[in-house]
């Protein structure tokens, strides 16, 4: 068994001399081989934290000699890894080296993509956010904000858990893409999103800083002059009571301006059910409802709310262009 191990290990020396050859002479496609192929023999000799630490290291110097899409080949390999190893790892280092190493990779690479779902994945099967830690969420949303990528950030950043960044947030989607008449819709579509994902204290904490820092909303506590500010105002008063009759009364009362986006109904049918145990009509439930809000995390992250901006169409066709975030990024912060 000894014998065996040194055999190992001399063969793993032996690439990782080859492996420095090739990253000094400029021979990255061949480093790149070599790394793989080191994984494959650390994996087989269960040196999990050795590989991963080996791959990371890899993934940041092929970055620097412009080889992104075998950076983010070794990046999904480091999560194969924490996979097989049984995710016995530090969660917070491996959340902040992916950060780092996603932000290193290009928009245009298209790896990069594959990596970000996969990392989110992992980040919530080890930490109990089914829909990927809120660290990770919160650093890929100030990356694609910065990219210009609204719609992809605003996916990223309701599932941070940061109320007050996802209010700014919101601001700026206000002041740079939509109406003033439209104030209203983009936090309320958003605090019933957040609702529907049982973040009650996000959700209140989004809606207050929105309401704070609009500049095009002058009321900054109730009764306010937009109609379903004040909705959403109550609706947090009713969820405080849990009185589902209260519920009922608050939601038709202010049918006529809910309907003004037909996505509200099947938020608000959730929300029936996770806050006041109402069961949902038979046309409001089962697979059409939970399919539309949800769909597949990883085919197109929150997929459904997708689906709802294509209800929302004048956030979409009213823009004024996306531009480039980059100038605002560190308002995020």
């Amino acid at each position: 068994m000894i014998a065996s191990t040194e055999r190992g290990q001399r063969g793993i020396n032996r690439v990782l001399a080859k492996l420095e050859h090739s990253i000094n002479t400029g021979n990255y496609y061949e480093a790149h081989q070599m790394y793989r192929t080191l994984y494959f023999r650390y994996i087989a000799q269960r040196k999990y934290f050795e590989c991963m630490d080996l791959l990371y290291t890899g993934a940041l110097r092929l970055v620097r000699n412009a080889q992104e899409p075998s950076a983010a080949d070794l990046g999904l390999l480091i999560v194969d890894t924490l996979e097989k190893s049984g995710h016995r790892t530090n969660i917070e280092l491996w959340i902040e080296r992916f950060s780092e190493l996603i932000e290193n990779l290009s928009s245009t690479t298209v790896e990069r993509e594959t990596l970000i779902n996969r990392c989110i994945k992992w980040s919530g099967e080890v930490s109990g956010h089914n829909l990927g830690h809120p660290s990770l969420h919160k650093r890929i949303a100030r990356l694609l904000w910065s990219e210009g990528n609204t719609e992809q950030a605003r996916h990223h950043v309701l599932l941070c858990r940061d109320g007050n960044m996802c209010g700014r947030f919101l601001v700026k989607i206000s002041e740079k893409k939509s109406y003033t008449s439209e104030v209203d819709l983009i936090i309320v579509q958003a605090v019933l999103q957040q609702l529907c994902l049982k973040d009650r204290k996000t959700a209140e904490e989004t809606f207050t800083t929105y309401i704070r820092q609009h500049p095009d909303i002058k009321r900054k506590a109730a009764p306010y002059k937009e109609i379903l500010l004040n909705f959403i105002y109550f609706l947090f008063l009713c969820i405080d009571i849990n009185r589902s009759a209260a519920f009922r009364s608050l939601c038709d009362l202010y049918k006529p301006s809910l309907d003004r986006d037909p996505s509200f109904q099947k938020y608000l049918v959730k929300i029936g059910v996770l806050f006041f145990d109402i069961n949902p009509s038979p046309a409001n439930s089962g697979a059409n409802m939970m399919g539309g809000m949800f769909g597949d995390l990883f085919s197109g992250l929150f997929q459904g709310f997708d689906d709802d901006d294509e209800n929302n169409e004048l956030l979409q066709e009213r823009r004024h262009g996306d531009g480039d975030g980059s100038h605002i990024s560190h308002e995020l912060d």
